[in-house]
């Protein structure tokens, strides 16, 4: 019988293996825990885009293939809420780019516009996918880190702009940021766009959470700033602002030509996806402010909550300007290893978390640190905390 030598698995991949979301799902099915790892609702979104869904499904629209840039009810959504919102005016057949959700459209845009030898700048800790889809697209990423700083976490411009070589294809953003909660400001905005059209690089900006942002925090496309609208591929989802996760309806807006590029990767990932869905979210970008504020309040109560109450059971807490996670430092605990703190947590509280270290290149930089999502029921928030309190015993 012949041996086969070489690996199954494609090199560029080897380092993933599964996903620690993976993991500490199993382990919270497996204990009873509450699972405040993985960010997803336990609740659904409004019930009249539900509906939607339905009645999209019972009318016969969307249950065959849609149109490869998403339908066009939902292209001009997309685009009415960037100008709305943004002032960011978008053509939606030639601009506007529908996903299999935002991990797609991450896919999408890196395989189209990052060649072999290619660098990636990206903030770290950033979100797994981003790292795999730089591998995939042959390119090398090139992390520069947040670090805490009096109670949040801050971008070194000076790191940024050290990071970027001759090599370097573009700037991959999160704002806000996953897993930190940082909303970058407009004077770090500015200097990252400066750079930009001073070194001629392209930026992929993840903005799935722009609706989730708290207290005096604005979220602040990148693509409103000047000279950036033309080499910016902005990245939006459903998912995160609607509840409605398993949809996995995302979408791109970007020129033309960047459009064009990424659609090119795209078709050849899902093709097209979510048909009678993609009739609900047009409707749901179209929902009165008052949902939106209503989002907002509701998850800045629960921040508050869930950070209140790690606080008091002995973490040090990175309160969020925006997402749905929190962080935390497991040190004034006795803790730095995060993997083996999450691992043993369930056991000791009942609660799941996730060790931020897996979300960095540089895995000591994360040792300490421990995310919680806060996207859950207040009752479900209020039993963590209260399993947690074991732990300040």
């Amino acid at each position: 019988m012949t041996v086969m030598t070489r690996p199954l698995l494609n090199r560029r991949l080897a380092e993933f293996g599964t996903t620690i979301f993976a993991e500490m799902s199993a382990l919270a099915a497996a204990t009873g825990s509450i699972n405040l790892g993985q960010g997803f609702p336990d609740t659904d979104g409004p019930e009249e885009i539900r509906e939607a869904a339905v009645r999209a499904l019972r009318d016969g629209r969307g249950n065959q293939y849609p149109p490869g840039p998403g339908v066009p009810e939902l292209r001009s959504a997309i685009a009415d809420h960037q100008r709305e919102r943004y002032g960011l005016a978008y053509d939606p057949d030639t601009e506007v780019l529908v996903t299999a959700g935002a991990t797609e459209a991450i896919a999408a845009a890196l395989l189209a516009l990052v060649e072999p030898g290619d660098e990636v700048v990206a903030l770290e800790p950033y979100y797994d996918s981003y790292a795999a889809c730089v591998a995939m697209a042959g390119g090398t990423r090139v992390p520069v880190t947040l670090r805490p700083h009096e109670g949040s976490y801050v971008l070194d411009l000076d790191e940024l702009r050290a990071a970027v070589t001759d090599k370097t294809r573009l700037i991959l953003l999160n704002t806000p940021h996953n897993p930190t909660g940082t909303v970058l400001t407009r004077a770090e905005l500015t200097a990252i766009a400066e750079l930009a059209v001073e070194r001629d690089l392209l930026v992929v900006t993840d903005e799935v959470y722009e609706h989730l942002v708290f207290d005096d925090a604005a979220h602040i496309p990148i693509a409103t700033l000047p000279g950036m609208r033309e080499r910016t591929v902005t990245i939006g989802s459903a998912g995160k602002t609607f509840s409605f996760t398993g949809w996995k309806v995302g979408w791109t807006t970007a020129s033309p030509a960047l459009t064009s590029a990424v659609r090119s990767a795209k078709q050849f990932l899902t093709y097209v996806s979510a048909g009678p869905f993609q009739y609900a979210v047009a409707e749901a970008l179209r929902l009165p402010a008052a949902y939106f504020d209503g989002l907002r309040a509701d998850l800045a109560a629960k921040r508050d909550l869930l950070s209140e109450g790690l606080a008091q059971a002995g973490f040090a807490v990175y309160r969020p300007a925006g997402t749905y996670f929190v962080t935390t430092d497991i040190r004034p605990l006795g803790a730095t290893d995060g993997f083996a703190f999450c691992r043993a947590l369930p056991e000791r509280a009942g609660v799941v978390a996730i060790p931020n270290a897996v979300f960095y290149d540089h895995r000591e930089e994360g040792a300490p640190f421990v995310r919680f999502a806060f996207c859950k029921k207040t009752e479900v928030l209020e039993e963590a905390v209260t399993r947690l309190k074991a732990l300040a015993g």
